[in-house]
């Protein structure tokens, strides 16, 4: 094994950040519980000092614990939440009552963990990743703050993830896809026996929508840990969705109660279910869902959603012409985001500009956004592993035609040739035209940063 040195106090916010990303990257796995388990114990378990909902799903996790986190603050509760990737920087990871860490709070999490991060290193057979130490570093944070209940989103996975330390007294698992497959199966059927490994004893699992053959595997799952399966369809869901500005009106169905006009400041089909999905998760947390503990309020549970932000999620950061930006990384994703597009939108035309990582399914990705795209930019963002623009444009030609193809490796430069292609075409036509920036989060990440955020 390659020997870190220890780990010395951080001064600043970016003395931190090199610290971290001087460890395994969150791409290079050694699939085992070992060393979070070493680093959590000499931590002191901060894990079970208070209860957590644990997250997993191919897509929609994110948006669905930003959800779970605001309707548990609306009940008063203090809330740990803990997502990846982040969009803009690191310290998003880690949030305190639905805020990220500050820069002094995050080298301060990660002064706490530091020291011990050496003695894992020369206790195991391979050193901490960058991953494992942050998990680290989010539920001390929690410990310390002290939260009343964490929410918690797996990175990869589910069985061996870092973050499956915790033991979620609500699991929830969103949509389950292809993604991932060279670490997690090349089935959905194999993905969903990982991801269901979050299912603990005793504890509710609330289950999206899903193939037969993947609620299959999670029902065995939970039947196997005496777990409660509460399902999407059967057992809550959406009762209708409207098309409003800025988002969605809903009625949804909880697991004792229906709650109307919930206006949702986020769009598409795929946002309503995350809702459906986050207000049983709550329901289940509270007691409501089993009897045992009060009814959300109607007022309570509006006034909470329409405080939902999702960053980088159909994220409408630019006018004239409009930008907007989605971290849809996989086909499954892009299906969702497509059908948002068409449901909530009405760009013409609409310009993609799609960089991706070397590691995905380009091909798939590329396939479900041709129908929706008048003509695509390909590109690529700053990452090592980031596949190169050339090459992402050789796969996208066969799909979209020649014609319709760009290559600009620069991704600035990419936004500034879509958006004048959106406007040239728009220009003699009644509808304005439009910039979707998708492919993976690093990119909407990085097109946020030049953007300059939200306008």
């Amino acid at each position: 094994m390659t020997e870190l040195p220890a780990a010395r106090p951080a001064q600043t916010y970016a003395e931190a950040e090199d610290a971290l990303l001087s460890r395994w990257p969150e791409t290079k796995l050694e699939p085992s519980l070992m060393r979070i388990r070493a680093f959590a114990e000499l931590l002191g378990d901060p894990q079970d000092a208070y209860p957590v909902i644990h997250l997993t799903g191919t897509n929609g996790k994110t948006s669905t614990s930003r959800m779970i986190d605001t309707l548990l603050r609306a009940l008063d509760l203090r809330t740990g939440r803990f997502t990846s990737p982040h969009v803009e920087r690191m310290s998003e990871r880690i949030s305190i009552d639905g805020e990220p860490l500050g820069d002094e709070q995050f080298v301060d999490a990660f002064n706490d963990v530091a020291p011990y991060t050496h003695l894992v290193d020369l206790d195991q057979p391979f050193p901490l990743s960058f991953f494992e130490t942050v998990v680290g570093m989010a539920y001390a944070k929690f410990a310390e703050a002290p939260v009343d209940v964490a929410v918690v989103e797996v990175g990869m996975g589910g069985a061996w993830d870092a973050t499956n330390v915790a033991d979620g007294t609500v699991a929830v698992v969103t949509p389950i896809g292809l993604d991932h497959t060279q670490y997690l199966g090349t089935t959905t059927t194999a993905i969903a026996r990982e991801k269901s490994g979050i299912i603990k004893p005793g504890a509710t699992v609330v289950v999206a929508a899903q193939t037969p053959d993947v609620l299959e595997v999670l029902q065995e799952r939970a039947d196997e840990v005496g777990a409660r399966l509460l399902l999407e369809g059967r057992d809550f869901g959406v009762l209708a969705t409207t098309a409003a500005v800025g988002g969605q009106v809903l009625s949804l169905k909880g697991v004792r109660g229906e709650y109307d006009d919930l206006f949702l400041p986020l769009y598409g089909a795929h946002q309503a279910q995350n809702a459906a999905v986050a207000l049983a998760a709550v329901e289940a947390f509270t007691g409501a869902a089993d009897g045992t503990g009060a009814l959300l309020g109607d007022e309570l549970v509006r006034d909470a959603f329409a405080k939902v932000t999702s960053p980088g999620r159909l994220e409408i950061v630019r006018r004239s012409p409009t930008i907007v930006l989605d971290a849809a990384h996989n086909p499954h994703g892009a299906e969702a985001t497509a059908a948002a597009l068409e449901d909530s939108f009405s760009f013409s035309p609409l310009v993609g500009v799609i960089g991706v990582m070397g590691d995905k399914d380009a091909e798939g990705l590329l396939a479900a956004f041709e129908p929706h795209l008048e003509h695509l930019v390909v590109t690529q963002n700053s990452q090592s592993r980031a596949m190169r623009a050339a090459r992402l444009g050789e796969i996208a030609i066969p799909i979209f035609g020649e014609d319709r193809v760009t290559v600009v490796a620069d991704l600035a430069t990419a936004i500034d040739a879509a958006a004048a292609l959106a406007e040239s075409d728009s220009a003699d036509s009644l509808s304005s035209g439009a910039v979707l920036v998708t492919g993976s989060v690093v990119t909407v990440g990085e097109a946020r940063r030049l953007l300059g955020g939200p306008k």
